[in-house]
């Protein structure tokens, strides 16, 4: 269970404190992982979209967390964390994530991490925050944007799918807003693949 929010939650960056949400959307931990169903049972399947939740809900510290989501399951799991729940308008993972957004802004968020919630390695969120500044953290191909932190208000725009980092860093070049790039292999890990989880096992084992 997470704790209260009597002081608002944040991070010093800098001299600087700056109010900062956690966005994660979440789909149904029963139909979870599908990829992996050579390599996993339905059982495990579940138990490790569920675990991987739970280290990014505990990665947020005492930031407030938005779960996006339409399943009852993880509704209730959301809740039984202390975690606000957001409804989508929309199917689709940008649709969630703009549903997160604003959530996130409406409750005082003045910066707000958006992730991934299969990230079975991260620790914690707050070297990636940067007053005014977009942060983009790619998978560990290269291709796809696992973490991204953004000022609230900012109009940047997500654009999930194949080949996202390339298409968020192009939308940012174009509109001239203040970005930068991370590598952290704590955050480059998501599993959707055979090949993923191998890639935590090898990791595990060192």
């Amino acid at each position: 269970m997470r704790s209260g929010y009597a002081i608002s939650p944040g991070a010093f960056v800098g001299s600087f404190f700056v109010r900062v949400d956690l966005v994660v959307p979440v789909k149904s931990f029963t139909f979870a992982k599908g990829r992996l169903a050579a390599v996993l049972t339905d059982d495990e399947r579940r138990e490790l979209a569920r675990a991987c939740a739970e280290r990014v809900v505990a990665a947020a510290g005492d930031w407030h967390v938005h779960i996006v989501c339409d399943d009852p399951d993880v509704t209730a799991w959301a809740q039984s964390l202390g975690c606000a729940v957001v409804r989508p308008d929309d199917a689709g993972l940008n649709a969630a994530v703009d549903a997160g957004r604003l959530a996130a802004r409406s409750d005082g968020a003045e910066h707000i991490v958006i992730a991934h919630s299969d990230l079975p390695l991260v620790r914690t969120f707050t070297h990636i925050v940067a007053p005014g500044i977009i942060t983009l953290v790619a998978d560990r191909h290269g291709d796809g944007t696992n973490v991204i932190a953004v000022p609230a208000t900012s109009p940047f725009r997500t654009s999930y799918g194949p080949g996202s980092f390339l298409l968020h860093r192009r939308q940012l070049e174009e509109t001239g807003l203040d970005y930068r790039c991370i590598e952290d292999a704590t955050l480059a890990l998501d599993l959707d693949t055979a090949e993923d989880l191998a890639e935590l096992k090898s990791r595990s084992a060192t």
